[in-house]
């Protein structure tokens, strides 16, 4: 049986007790993503930035402070370009990263026979979609990686030009630490924060002081600590293997990490963490803007429903 079978199977597009078909519910989670790819670009690209700058042109590890100066810099010099930069793949991205992700997330959840996500499902999604993630962070990574030196973000079609003349390997450069990255991202983000709300309207949204938008704020405040706590160290692997030039020799995973242990000698904590605040602050805007946008067109799909008839109207309460 082909994965994409499940496209062709009369259970994909039927309304479950959730009031909304699996395909629906992709969607939902699709048009999340594509909510919060558009809304924390500017916040990606400086963090991205703040990271790559640990080291200067001349291959020095400079301080902290230096690193948030240089990305300074370069977002005054060119806001829009700065801010945009990396959009284009981030948003091609929602296809080729987020279909794989949340095909086998909620596929792995609706063949468990579960209503939700679960861990199980979130560890399968991490590992399996990783091939199909990396690529595209890595030209996005790419299109930014030098705007200090041109500034302009380099060209899609020039970067997998580079890469095919090495057979596309380059465009698996950290993958390694990507599906790190991805299984905390999916154990926390997509997990772990509806679970989170689901709690936060327990204690306090039914009481009214909060509505459901607050609650998702609140718990994506609460996760965001953590999450970034648990992948900047694997996001700096990724900064440090993925922006280096593709014609140049390729930076594997143990001379990653020997050069964030480096900076952290050099620098303590502050080094391996560099970008934290700006992470923990993106974290909370990508995880409010995604699960919003997913609640929101989950709730349309679900109207839908009700309209035509596939489920009662109490079924939206």
């Amino acid at each position: 049986m082909a994965p994409w079978d499940f496209l062709f199977e009369e259970k994909t597009y039927k309304v479950g007790k959730n009031g909304v078909s699996p395909i629906q519910n992709m969607a939902a989670y699709l048009g999340g993503s594509a909510i919060q790819t558009v809304g924390d670009n500017p916040v990606t690209a400086y963090r991205q930035l703040v990271q790559q700058y640990a080291k200067n042109l001349a291959g020095e590890t400079v301080a902290p402070a230096v690193a948030t100066a240089e990305a300074n810099a370069v977002f005054i010099a060119a806001p829009f370009t700065a801010s945009m930069s990396g959009l284009w793949p981030r948003l091609i991205g929602v296809l080729f990263k987020r279909i794989p992700k949340f095909g086998v997330l909620l596929g792995y959840t609706y063949l468990s026979g579960n209503d939700e996500p679960g861990y199980a499902a979130a560890t399968a999604a991490s590992i399996l979609s990783a091939p199909f993630i990396n690529p595209v962070r890595m030209v996005e990574k790419q299109q930014r990686a030098f705007l200090k030196q041109t500034g302009t973000e380099k060209p899609i079609m020039e970067i997998l030009g580079e890469a095919s003349s090495k057979y596309f390997a380059p465009l698996f450069r950290g993958t390694v630490p990507l599906m790190g990255h991805s299984l905390a991202s999916a154990v926390l983000g997509l997990v772990g924060q509806p679970k989170l709300q689901k709690y936060v309207q327990q204690q306090i949204g039914q009481t009214g002081q909060l509505s459901g938008s607050a609650t998702n704020l609140v718990a994506s405040a609460v996760v965001s600590p953590i999450y970034v706590v648990v992948t900047n160290p694997l996001s700096r692997l990724e900064v440090i293997m993925q922006t280096n030039s593709i014609k140049g020799k390729s930076i594997g995973p143990f001379e990653a990490v020997r050069e964030l242990g480096a900076d952290m000698a050099k620098f303590g904590l502050s080094g391996i963490f560099r970008g934290q605040g700006i992470g923990i602050f993106k974290a909370i805007i990508s995880l409010t803007l995604f699960h919003e946008g997913r609640l929101f067109l989950t709730r349309q799909f679900k109207a839908y429903n009700v309209r035509t008839g596939k489920i009662p109207a109490t079924a939206t309460a």
